[in-house]
């Protein structure tokens, strides 16, 4: 976090050296008293009662640096940050040499999103005192909040060598090394964290670093160690998702349950909780699960996703299941993956009940979805397959070979096609396009590869989600 720097005069008037605000020695009294019931009213947290005092003040003193700098604190600690940045630029102007006061105008500008501006600043600061913990600090956690780490890593590492106690310093140090590959340094900084501060998130983030470096079963033994130590939505999370990921599926499914139990309005353990459940074959109790997590985000296209790979293997919940996906169509009109997901729930569940349906809302959702989303190679795939159910096989054929065009290592559209080329007479290329499906067959992932590959993904995107608000 970057941190706002006290000026130093505010120290000044805490042991009575008052800097001459007046050349009269009775307006200096006075205004002195004024300026220091404004610092106090600042310091115990009454920023209204500090603005209305300086903004008296700044029109009687309008070239006094301490004036315009602590009302530009007090604007900031309200939120005004427009109001701040004006005085907090005039306080650098009247005294350029003030590193604090560069500090806190970056760290204004940064709330205004005036990066390039805010960067200046906080580079001018380390010119001014190369030797403040500060200084590196803050110029190193405005690169990483800014998405530049490897620019951010020197600044932190000069802060920590000159405050090697440091711990949130030390923490973000180390988040930038696992983040740069560096993951020996990372796991030398944490364990001397750790060494001065036993803490969860530390345990956490060495999990991180073993689980990168591949020593899986002491990740997993980090990761249980931080949610024991400190039982959060987010430890049991990492806890359950490491067990998941290396298919120690009944652990997994047990952390899931404690989990989603403690924090039941958390979306993603219950997705955690039905990919364990799917992983172990309790397809079921799978979906359930998920149709929870929908429940508890209805806008998160994820909890869909893996819904409708549980919804494949237990159909028995179809209704309850398109409504889920009805719902979804209806929140997002313009995602062509959630009317991609209604068409299919729909067809399945209609297909388990009555095999003589009509398919022309099938055909529909599937158009519009292509339409939304032309390179959605699914949707095409499953038009096609629709066609060549009423054996329509003139149209289903482009549309295999769309699917094709955006996806060629999709093995059931070179055989669907191959099909098609038969039933059109075809030969040639049909044998072509099944001779297509058995070598892809045999090279092609193992379902279980790619599921789990399906489950890393769900889990990477969250932690990285996760990690910018642990900083």
């Amino acid at each position: 976090m970057i941190r706002k720097c006290r000026p130093i005069w505010l120290l000044w008037f805490a042991s009575g050296l008052v800097p001459a605000l007046c050349a009269d020695a009775d307006q200096k009294e006075r205004l002195s008293r004024e300026f220091q019931a404004a610092v106090a009213q600042y310091d115990s947290g009454h920023f209204s009662s500090a603005a209305t005092q300086l903004e008296k003040l700044v029109r009687q003193l309008p070239e006094s640096f301490e004036v315009h700098e602590l009302l530009g604190m007090v604007y900031s600690a309200q939120s005004e940050d427009a109001k701040a940045v004006a005085h907090l630029e005039k306080a650098v102007n009247l005294n350029p040499s003030s590193a604090a006061a560069r500090t806190n105008l970056a760290t204004n500008l940064v709330r205004l999103k005036r990066f390039g501006p805010a960067e200046v600043q906080f580079k001018k600061a380390i010119e001014l005192e190369p030797q403040s913990y500060d200084a590196n600090h803050n110029l190193g956690e405005f690169y990483v909040s800014s998405g530049r780490v490897p620019a951010a890593v020197p600044y932190l590492e000069q802060a920590q060598r000159i405050n090697p106690a440091s711990y949130d310093n030390g923490y973000d140090l180390s988040l930038a090394c696992i983040e740069t590959g560096r993951l020996a340094d990372a796991k030398r900084l944490i364990a001397d964290l750790l060494a001065r501060k036993d803490t969860a998130e530390l345990h956490d983030l060495l999990a991180d670093v073993e689980e990168r470096g591949g020593n899986f079963v002491a990740a997993e033994h980090e990761y249980e160690t931080a949610a024991r130590m400190e039982p959060s939505e987010s430890n049991l999370f990492d806890w359950g998702s490491e067990l998941l990921l290396h298919r120690t599926l009944d652990p997994a499914v047990e952390v899931f349950e404690r989990a989603s139990q403690q924090y039941p309005n958390s979306a993603r353990l219950a997705i955690g909780l039905g990919m364990a459940l799917y992983s172990r074959g309790n397809y079921d109790d799978a979906v359930k699960a998920l149709l929870k997590a929908t429940n508890i985000n209805p806008s998160d296209p994820r909890g869909y996703y893996f819904l409708s790979k549980a919804y494949n293997s237990s159909p028995g919940q179809a209704d309850e299941v398109t409504e889920h996906f009805r719902r979804f169509a209806e929140l997002q009109p313009q995602d062509g993956r959630a009317l991609y997901y209604y068409a299919m729930s729909l067809w399945k569940g209609r297909r388990a009940q009555d095999a003589s349906f009509d398919g022309g809302q099938i055909e529909s959702l599937l158009k519009k979805s292509i339409e939304h989303e032309p390179s959605l190679a699914e949707a095409h795939l499953q038009l096609g397959n629709l066609y060549s159910d009423q054996t329509n096989y003139t149209d289903a054929i482009p549309e295999y070979l769309r699917a094709l065009e955006f996806n060629s290592g999709l093995v059931d559209a070179h055989y669907r096609l191959g099909q098609a080329y038969v039933h059109t007479g075809h030969k040639d290329l049909a044998q072509h396009e099944l001779e297509i499906y058995q070598r892809l067959r045999a090279e092609h992932l193992a379902e279980l590869d790619k599921q789990r590959a399906e489950i890393r993904q769900f889990v990477y995107s969250e932690k990285k989600d996760d990690s910018g608000s642990k900083q």
